[in-house]
């Protein structure tokens, strides 16, 4: 049996932070994790973003706090601004500095991205070349078969924007995690362990404790036939599933897509 203290993806503690990342993020975590994807960062190859729905390769050693991963094409969620072309007396002007949040400007070689992140929530802005700061905008949404769910996504955003900006007290309560968050959590966790060489119970042991696992370790268990789910789930995920969270294409089978395997 391993060690609890030596693997890295032992302490779940060390996941907290997935339980704050929307789609576009937990897509990275699981595409970070792909094997090729790593080897195609490490030689580099210019080309080889688009594959993976990417407009540039990011760096898979950055988990999403950190990464800024430029999808192809953008997350409905994304807000594009530009320039109102012909503004009322009224119209708001955009500024930067009056976003919530830490603040990351990403050039992905033809636009600046711009990502605002604090405390429980994360924007995305796509801004257009010729927007200035001080300038009346106009939010854009993408004309297809699905506007009327893409402007969906876009209130959603406009309405966390809202809450944002405003005063936040210096104390807030949250609601406990829901089961998909956990579910994401879990996941990821096992899929971490697998990837190390870790059995079927010590992913078990890591996820739900050496307690559990003792109790209720068995040929037929519950808990065993959850942990299989776990594995398979993060395989899946990493082979190509991200592509659903980012709400990119699907891909032809293919290097970013192999069958799962029944662990």
């Amino acid at each position: 049996m391993a060690d609890p203290c030596a693997p890295s993806w032992y302490p779940t503690a060390a996941y907290l932070y997935v339980l704050h990342l929307d789609g576009p993020a937990l897509a990275w975590e699981y595409l970070r994790r792909h094997p090729d994807y790593r080897q195609d960062w490490r030689r580099r190859r210019p080309d080889a973003g688009h594959r993976w729905g990417l407009r540039l390769l990011e760096n898979p050693a950055l988990d999403a706090r950190d990464a800024h991963p430029a999808w192809f094409p953008d997350h409905d969620a994304v807000l594009q601004l530009y320039p109102d072309a012909d503004p009322p007396s009224d119209a708001a002007a955009f500024t930067l500095w009056h976003l919530p949040g830490h603040k990351y400007l990403i050039h992905d070689g033809q636009r600046l991205l711009l990502v605002s992140r604090w405390a429980g929530g994360c924007l995305r802005f796509a801004l257009a070349p010729d927007l200035a700061d001080g300038m009346a905008y106009v939010y854009a949404v993408r004309a297809s078969d699905t506007s009327l769910a893409r402007c969906k996504a876009l209130s959603a955003s406009l309405n966390q924007l809202a809450a944002a900006t405003s005063m936040l007290p210096v104390a807030q309560t949250r609601p406990r995690p829901s089961l998909a968050t956990l579910l994401e959590l879990h996941t990821l966790q096992a899929l971490d362990a697998t990837l190390s060489g870790a059995s079927l119970r010590e992913v078990a042991e890591g996820v739900f404790g050496a307690d559990v696992v003792a109790d209720d370790w068995y040929a037929d268990s519950a808990l065993r036939a959850r942990v299989r789910r776990l594995v398979r789930r993060g395989n899946r995920l990493m082979h190509g599933g991200y592509r659903c969270l980012a709400q990119l294409p699907p891909v032809e089978q293919g290097r970013a897509t192999v069958p799962a395997k029944r662990p």
